[in-house]
């Protein structure tokens, strides 16, 4: 993201059957724009200190208000879209390596164990 901008208060609503993620400094006046504009389904909370975006987006994530479909969606969309810090990331051809090198010693060492269980 281009910017270290800091938010109190976030969350998602609805313009027209689209919702996406929204940001504020004051929630009074914020949930007043909103329905002013029509947002419908406009679920905001005010954190006790001043968050990033991608921050914002990481506790949202994971807050139990925000677990239905449509807020899940708009969040993810956002990380995605604005968090590429935040964004999984695809694995490397040496990450697969290790992956594939911890692989083998599992097996290596499961067959270890099965063969003392059958001497046993």
């Amino acid at each position: 993201m281009a910017t270290n901008k800091t938010f109190t208060v976030a969350g998602v609503s609805t313009l027209k059957g689209v919702t996406k993620v929204r940001f504020a400094n004051d929630f009074v006046s914020r949930i007043k724009v909103l329905d002013k504009n029509g947002h419908t389904d406009v679920n905001l909370k005010e954190f006790p200190n001043a968050m990033t975006k991608a921050q914002i987006c990481e506790t949202l994530i994971n807050d139990p208000d925000f677990q239905g479909e449509a807020a899940q969606g708009a969040i993810s969309e956002f990380v995605v879209r604005n968090c590429k810090d935040m964004a999984p990331k695809k694995a490397t051809p040496a990450a697969e390596k290790d992956e594939d090198v911890l692989s083998s010693i599992k097996s290596a060492e499961m067959e270890t164990v099965d063969a003392e269980l059958e001497t046993a």
